[in-house]
């Protein structure tokens, strides 16, 4: 009887959404309270209802932008504490990974913008120029962060980046970009991630265990970095309302449970707090990615 009460109660806290969500999906919001139990009933409720009408505010306008507002400010130079664009972030990159120079997909030590690839057994696929320096590189694709949106569609990423500001935001969010290796970067390309086989039988890179299928457009990365990608790519999706298929949620999920926080994320995360005044709650709290994947996988 009392958690039927509940039940109800959860429900009419969260009618004012009945009328932009599915059935289903009120019915979750109404579940998740219930999971709290009666005593946190009410707190929890609001805090579904600030969510939920942040996320419909965003679909209802056309927008994928989240929470992130249109006129959201941008900070410039290097000592500023703030969101930046992508220009703005690789002015403060160097210093965000200073003393951690070793890019993300291969474990190349590298100075500046040299790639010291005897450090990894890196071998140049066919840009050897390219594989020779530095880019940074987005976890969470420019394409995948644009192309939904109007100004993609009548300019691309330029006319994104100099007209949008929720773009120029995501693409110069410092948690979704990496040093990496600029051969290894051109042939990600805005592939999706993947995991189809064990170990790495048919080496591109040389020693480096990165694999990339141009033919399916995937990539598997190596095992010890998937959890990074995977609390990276919650984060994006979340913070910007990207879409995400059932299949990558369930993806990212399993690896960011396989592969737990280590000191690199805290560090890096600490890191980024400092610069950008916010991090990825992803890596600091532990139940955000249960509360996440328990929503997209009911």
């Amino acid at each position: 009887m009392k958690q039927t009460m509940f039940r109800w109660l959860a429900l009419g806290a969260l009618l004012a959404l009945v009328s932009a969500c599915s059935e289903k999906d009120a019915q979750q919001l109404a579940n998740k309270a219930l999971q709290h139990g009666g005593k946190a009933l009410a707190e929890h409720a609001e805090k579904l209802i600030r969510e939920a009408t942040g996320q419909l505010t965003g679909e209802l306008s056309g927008s994928s932008s989240g929470s992130v507002p249109d006129n959201v400010p941008l900070v410039n130079g290097t000592k500023a504490v703030g969101h930046r664009d992508f220009a703005g972030a690789k002015r403060v990159l160097p210093r965000l990974y200073s003393g951690m120079e070793v890019t993300f997909y291969c474990g190349c030590d590298y100075h500046d913008k040299t790639i010291d690839q005897r450090s990894c057994g890196f071998k140049p696929r066919k840009n050897a120029a390219r594989a020779a320096r530095l880019e940074w590189e987005h976890i969470v694709p420019a394409w995948v962060l644009g192309h939904q949106r109007q100004c993609w569609k009548n300019g691309g990423r330029k006319n994104c980046a100099d007209n949008d500001r929720v773009f120029a935001r995501a693409e110069g969010d410092l948690v979704n970009l990496v040093p990496a290796i600029g051969e290894v970067n051109a042939d990600r390309s805005n592939y999706s991630f993947s995991a189809w086989q064990r170990g790495n039988p048919h080496p591109q890179y040389g020693q480096c265990p990165m694999i990339i299928d141009s033919k399916m457009k995937k990539v598997q990365p190596p095992e010890p970095i998937r959890g990074r990608i995977a609390r990276i790519y919650l984060y994006m999706h979340q913070t910007y309302a990207l879409r995400m298929s059932r299949q990558d949620s369930q993806l990212m999920c399993a690896w960011s449970r396989e592969h737990p926080v280590d000191d690199w994320e805290l560090r890096r995360n600490k890191r980024i707090r400092a610069l950008q005044g916010s991090d990825n709650p992803f890596v600091t709290d532990p139940q955000q990615v249960e509360r996440f994947c328990q929503a997209a996988l009911a």
